[in-house]
């Protein structure tokens, strides 16, 4: 007479611990691709900024060479200077988007009539291009025809060349960028309103909250994730911003609105001698200014969420 055993068959390893291998194995394309495509450069960046290089022939090893170029370009206050200031003005100037976005994304979330229409008109400028964004800005501010200057003349102004002048440019082409990079964080909002909390709301209110003091201490804590993704990606990009600049003004007037990304195109891949390994310790510059002011964010939502 055979005994039945209740006792299961010995399971493999990988049956035992799929649920924790699952998530793995779903994530190991995305970062096998991002590891390729994202974490090699950047070492190889780094690598290439030691040596001098015209893309063709032999590397030649010069140290840190080519970081004391960048040094002495900026004590001359030269093109390396001129577009690591544009940087900082961008950056500055581009974190305008998040509040714009912000109280965009508070009068869409409404009731009203019309409301699907407004929130196209303002979606729009994010499915478009930046080479679009700036060929139509590039209309705007022309001194002949341009929107700009009609409007200006309304109120009995003169004409101003804005990408033509070297004080007003940088301004100009922010302005240019921010449109699209406001219906962005927009939609940020847009999408963390959807999860804000209703109880939370109704208490304030019975509490007396309303008005800015709803916002500020009730909406907005709630928004955190969106804010921290909106800072993110607008910091990065403004300090990568190069298409509005290619397409707008090339660098121009006299390289006043060179940022660090055009100008490393422009001494590695252009006219300028195909100096790669120059190039490269832009790169590596801009890199670590984005890695410090991700990191510092980072920081303070992990201090943030610690607290609570």
């Amino acid at each position: 007479m055979t005994v039945s055993s209740d006792i299961p068959e010995t399971e493999s390893w990988f049956h035992r611990n799929q649920q924790r291998i699952a998530p793995w194995l779903f994530l190991a394309p995305g970062i096998l691709f991002f590891a390729v495509y994202v974490i090699a450069p950047v070492f190889q960046s780094f690598n290439l900024s030691l040596y001098e290089w015209d893309g063709l022939g032999e590397k030649t090893y010069v140290g840190m060479r080519n970081y004391e170029d960048l040094y002495w370009e900026y004590v001359d206050r030269d093109a390396f200077f001129t577009s690591l200031k544009n940087n900082v003005m961008w950056l500055f100037l581009y974190l305008l988007a998040i509040p714009a976005g912000l109280f965009i994304a508070l009068f869409l979330n409404q009731t009203v009539r019309g409301i699907r229409l407004y929130k196209s008109l303002f979606f729009f400028p994010f499915v478009i291009s930046q080479v679009v964004v700036g060929l139509v800005f590039t209309w705007f501010y022309d001194p002949n025809f341009g929107l700009l200057n009609t409007m200006l003349g309304w109120v009995g102004m003169g004409p101003i060349n804005v990408l033509g002048n070297e004080h007003l440019v940088t301004y100009g082409i922010v302005a240019a960028g921010l449109w699209p990079q406001t219906a962005y964080c927009m939609i940020l909002y847009l999408t963390g309103l959807n999860a804000v909390d209703p109880e939370q709301i109704e208490a304030g209110r019975l509490d007396g909250a309303k008005g800015w003091s709803m916002l500020w201490n009730i909406i907005l804590p709630q928004l955190r994730p969106a804010t921290f993704i909106a800072f993110v990606v607008t910091i990065i990009g403004a300090l990568r911003s190069f298409d509005l600049i290619s397409i707008m003004t090339q660098g121009g007037p006299f390289g006043s609105s060179r940022v660090l990304a055009y100008y490393m195109f422009e001494v590695a891949l252009s006219e300028y001698g195909f100096r790669m390994g120059y190039g490269a310790a832009i790169a590596v510059v801009l890199f670590l200014i984005m890695l410090c002011f991700i990191t510092y964010f980072l920081w303070s939502m992990y201090r943030e969420e610690k607290g609570h």
